[in-house]
């Protein structure tokens, strides 16, 4: 092939030939020729003198591909090889590509045809800059300034040069320059600023070419965030901008710059230049944008300019008040302060997400700016101290009319903003009826996050607002729930967002306040949904009404009338097939339920019974719409309320009333069973089994140990259904090869296994302090369930079985240590060969079985001590294999295992046996994980091994060598100083990119700070940035711990404001009395 020729270097490439290669690269060629070429493009692109044909092959071809080609080429050489080539080379390639775009941009119709290329040539200018200047290149800015003043096509590609220049130092530089190089850049673009300063006023005051001023911005625009000041107040530049402002087609580039200026904030010293730059903005932009636009329209119907310029308006109003506001308060501008705020409630309404988070994002600071100091007012030392005493404490006296004064300044627009919050408040996590697309009301499928962050930040916000003003949220509120009854403002968004908000500000308010408020708004929504007609727009009602109520238990718990009412329409909602409102019905049961148990078992003033026992009468009827997953909410509620009766013989029996269904259903299967056993085979009757045991779990969940007499009624048949399916499963499999555990029989048959071990499990787990019950239910397990899983074939065995014996012996420890051999016999080897064959296979299995390991570590430890070596070879194993798992919980389930064993092993008689066995393979190991970045989640407990290990070194609990005295013929003086010299060795051969030096000096600080947990981590920490692992990734991971003390810090800040915390996300047992 002809082209085999371009790979001689030795003379200057043949162009025409590239350029064939080049497009029979990137054209519609065989599959063939594409990839010879694309094979020879590679060979020369990898061929380290083919950077010098560089200039020939630009200066000879007119195929743009073909120059992309050569200055990818060089692109590598500059970035990779610059320092290393010849002066002369340097300087000679410098001043080709300098030449290459003056010839092109000196004149206008090549500047435009060829844009792409010198776009290109611009960007290696700046790669080469980066090398040579200022220290090479002196004069560099200077030669360019003077080269931009000759033409005005010139000065626009040099406005491009800049600003490329600008962002590789100061926005793109971090990982790709040292921070050395990164300094020197920044302070000689900032000593040399003089000049360009110079040129774009120069510019922006002389030319007439629109292309020209708007390179001319937009490099300001880079520029604006880091030049010295003085460069922005003390010259002409402002008013400049100012000037352009009103012209539409600079419009947004000039808002864009003012936005840059107006986001600075450095003290008070330039306070005058800002307020008066705002009073000319203010002015100018009520002649483009009169304040009485409905801008939500305007932006709806408008270009995609316009548009831009309400999203840079937003973004300037924001950026501005942040900093500068205070400037506005204190002058006679805060009258204009006042408009440009109205301005950004106008703007809030702007359909666009964007948008709206820009805006929401400011009036959240703003309020908690207001609400702090309404809030010291009223309490300031509490506040000081809740801040961690970060603000000087107030003395009497201090506090002037000031934030007063303030407040009153600004109760107008949070009086406004109260009203945007409500018409635009997000939909909360709880409410499950949504409107599609095309305007039908169904149930949500999914979640959407950004939906839930929103409705954070925007709940956040407006009990600010009521904590500011509890009157006027109210007022405005009920004012339009009015007009909802009315009929004059009917929607079905309007009634959401004003319920959610309704809903959000539970508890900010004082008990008495709530009480009428909320009185008011339950009577108008149950009204409300009287006089709606429609299945769609009830269904909008129900779910508002149903989210309201489950947000106020405080009101319900003192108010029986309305609970009773609320519970009522609740079951009348049950039976209303609309999607979604029985999902929530029984939800919100649930919900209110748990909150107010001890109020549906005593008989209240003007009734005959509990409303408990009024419910179970009416338990058929009530259930009769609902589908099986709704039923056993509605069952774990009513077991809530069961479990909240004090008297035994009456819970009883309400237990026995509330089981009647299922139990007689139970009963008339086992009967049938008996006579004929392969009735059980049946399909529907398989079905109607795990219904019946899902709601014994759901009841058992609620009830705990008052669960007792019901499971003690099913148990020893549960377990013989339990046992004669497992034996069907295994046929099946037997019979049927790997495919038959997927046949939907077989996947039944299973369900109903596992959720007998889960309603066991569920049980036992709940049932508090009564290890008799311990002895009554485990012994009949042992065969039909942990040796029914030895027989069993893999694929037919259920994790579940791990699960509750972790449960088991977690719940009664000790008790459990002659029945740890009977479980690690049937379970311990069959389940490792399931799991180690690779990391993938049954997942559950193996969490589960770790979790198990852990439990019998906890708990039952001197079981481990009696496992034969080669059994303990195999426990020690599956703990290493366990947190060498990418799977994050499976890797810290082994972590958390391996610590317990470490300290068990430490105070037991078998220790120096244990660690001289463990000792190295563990340390080589943890090294290994924590040097993995795959395995960065797991630091906080890598370190705790390792401290655990170099601390167990210094205490003398090991009394024997670690090395083997046999194979090792120098003798140590101790353990730490053998420790030491195979750490450094290990490390030494891990990292070959470290000096001797550096591991030795990281291995004596392990043993210095081994005592102190902080400068052990830090130490680490510090290890794995100079090994290079984890340098430029993400390493939130190895700071896990100290964003969770900052989350708990926050918590405890919310806490102290009231309703900041939804009241009904706060455990409040005792006042449900």
């Amino acid at each position: 092939m002809a082209a085999e020729k371009l790979r001689d270097l030795s003379q200057p490439i043949d162009v025409p030939l590239l350029d064939a290669t080049v497009s029979a690269f990137y054209g519609t060629g065989s599959k063939e020729e594409r990839s010879s070429a694309d094979q020879i493009l590679r060979d020369l692109q990898n061929n380290p003198d083919m950077w010098l044909q560089v200039m020939h092959i630009l200066q000879n071809t007119k195929s743009l591909n073909t120059k992309f080609f050569a200055l990818q080429v060089l692109e590598g050489v500059i970035k990779y090889r610059w320092n290393a080539l010849p002066v002369e080379q340097r300087d000679g390639m410098k001043n080709f590509i300098s030449d290459v775009i003056v010839q092109l941009s000196s004149n206008e119709a090549s500047f435009r045809m060829e844009r792409l290329y010198v776009n290109k040539l611009n960007i290696i200018l700046v790669q080469i800059l980066k090398h040579e200047w200022p220290a090479r290149w002196r004069s560099f800015i200077p030669d360019l300034v003077s080269a931009a003043k000759t033409s005005e096509t010139i000065c626009e590609n040099c406005m491009a040069i800049l600003k490329l220049l600008s962002e590789e130092v100061f926005d793109f530089s971090r990982g790709e320059m040292t921070q050395q190089k990164i300094k020197d850049l920044k302070q000689s673009l900032n000593s040399e600023f003089q000049l360009i300063h110079e040129l774009c006023l120069y510019v922006l005051s002389a030319s007439q070419r629109t292309e020209l001023i708007c390179a001319t911005m937009s490099t300001l625009h880079a520029f604006l965030s880091w030049i010295p000041l003085g460069y922005i107040f003390e010259s002409p530049l402002l008013e400049t901008l100012l000037k352009f402002f009103p012209i539409p087609s600079y419009r947004n580039l000039t808002l864009q710059c003012l936005t840059e200026v107006a986001a600075l904030s450095f003290g008070d010293y330039y306070n005058v230049q800002y307020a008066k730059m705002y009073s000319i903005f203010m002015v100018q932009l009520q002649t483009i944008l009169p304040p009485t636009t409905n801008i939500p329209e305007a932006y709806a119907h408008g270009s995609g300019g316009e548009q831009a310029f309400i999203q840079n308006l937003a973004l300037f109003f924001t950026s501005f008040y942040k900093s500068h506001i205070r400037v506005l308060e204190s002058t006679q501008e805060n009258i204009s302060a006042l408009l440009g705020l109205e301005y950004l409630i106008n703007i809030s309404y702007v359909d666009d997400t964007e948008v709206f988070k820009v805006c929401l994002d400011y009036w959240n600071s703003l309020v908690l700016e207001l609400f702090e100091a309404h809030h010291n007012l009223d309490n300031p030392a509490a506040t000081a101290n809740m801040m961690g005493l970060q603000m000087p404490l107030l003395l009497p006296g201090m506090v002037d009319g000031s934030q007063i004064q303030r407040r009153q300044l600004y109760a107008g627009i949070m009086s406004k903003l109260r009203m945007l919050m409500i018409c635009r408040m997000a939909k909360p996590e709880e409410v499950l009826i949504v409107e599609d697309e095309n305007g039908n009301i169904v149930r949500e499928t999914m979640k959407d996050n950004d939906v839930l962050v929103q409705y954070k930040i925007m709940r956040e916000t407006l009990i600010y607002l009521s904590h500011l003003d509890h009157e006027d949220t109210e007022k405005q509120m009920l004012r339009k729930l009015s007009k909802q009854l009315s009929g004059e403002d009917w929607a079905w968004n309007t009634l959401n967002t004003l319920c959610w908000a309704i809903g959000s500000i539970s508890g900010s308010m004082a008990e008495e306040q709530e009480n009428r408020f909320l009185v008011m708004v339950i009577r108008d929504l149950l009204n409300l949904c009287e006089i709606t007609k429609g299945k769609d727009n009830k269904a909008v009602i129900a779910s508002n009404i149903m989210y309201v109520v489950g947000q106020y238990p405080r009101f319900l718990r003192a108010h029986w009338k309305f609970l009773k009412t609320v519970v009522n329409k609740l079951f009348e909602f049950m039976h209303e097939t609309h999607p979604g409102v029985q999902d929530m019905a029984c939800d919100t049961f649930l919900k209110i339920v748990q909150k107010c148990k001890r109020k549906f078992v005593i008989t209240q003033v003007g009734e005959n019974e509990p409303f408990v026992s009024e419910l179970l009468s009416s338990l058929p009827t009530t259930i009769a719409d609902l589908e099986p997953h709704q039923i056993h909410t509605f069952y774990e509620s009513v077991g809530t309320m069961v479990q909240a009766e004090p008297d035994t013989p009456k819970r009883d029996e309400y237990l026995q009333r509330l089981m009647l269904l299922p139990n007689q259903k139970w009963a008339e299967i086992i009967g049938q069973a008996r006579q004929s056993v392969d009735f059980l085979k049946d399909p529907d009757v398989i079905r109607t089994v795990l219904n019946i045991l899902q709601t014994n779990t759901s009841v058992a969940s609620s009830l705990g140990t008052y669960f007792l007499p019901q499971i003690s009624l099913i148990f020893l048949d549960m377990l013989n259904v339990y046992r004669m399916y497992s034996e069907l499963i295994s046929s099946n499999i037997a019979e049927g090869g790997p495919f038959a555990s997927r046949t939907s029989v077989v996947k039944l048959l299973r369900s109903v296994k596992r959720e007998t071990l889960k309603l066991i499990e569920t049980f036992l787990d709940k049932a508090e302090d009564q290890p008799q019950i311990g002895k009554q239910f485990v012994p009949p397990m042992m065969d039909p369930v942990l040796g029914d899983y030895a027989r069993n074939l893999p694929d037919a065995r259920e994790s579940e079985v791990l699960s509750l014996f972790a449960t088991i012996i977690n719940k009664y420890k000790a008790a459990m240590v002659e029945d740890v051999p009977r479980i690690f016999e049937a379970v311990f080897q069959c389940t490792l060969e399931m799991i180690t064959k690779n990391f993938e296979d049954y997942p559950e299995h193996r969490l589960k079985f770790f979790s198990l390991l852990r439990a019998i570590a906890t708990h039952c430890f001197p079981a481990l001590i009696c496992l034969s070596s080669q059994q303990l070879k195999l426990v020690m194993d599956s703990i290493i294999w366990a947190f060498r798992h990418t799977e994050r919980n499976i890797a810290e389930t082994g972590l958390n295992l391996l610590l317990e064993m470490l300290k068990k092993f430490q105070v037991c008689e078998f220790c120096n046996q244990f660690y001289k066995a463990y000792f190295l393979t563990i340390e080589q190991e943890i090294f290994a994980v924590l040097t993995d970045t795959f395995h960065k989640p797991g630091f906080k407990l890598h370190v705790l091994v390792l401290q655990h290990l170099f601390c167990l070194l210094e205490i003398g609990v090991l009394t024997e060598p670690l090395w083997d005295t046999a194979t090792v013929p120098y003798p140590y003086q101790n353990n730490a100083v053998f420790i030491r010299d195979f750490t450094i060795k290990l490390l030494s051969t891990s990292f070959p990119n470290m000096t001797a030096a550096e591991v030795t000096q990281f291995v004596n600080g392990l043993f210095e700070s081994k005592n102190d947990l902080g400068a052990f981590k830090n130490h680490i920490r510090d290890f794995l940035a100079q090994s290079k692992e984890f340098s430029a990734q993400d390493n939130k991971d190895l700071y896990a711990e100290e964003a969770a003390a900052q989350r708990e810090r926050e918590r405890q800040r919310m806490l102290s404001i009231p309703g900041l915390i939804a009241p009904s996300e706060l455990q409040d047992e005792m006042l449900d009395s």
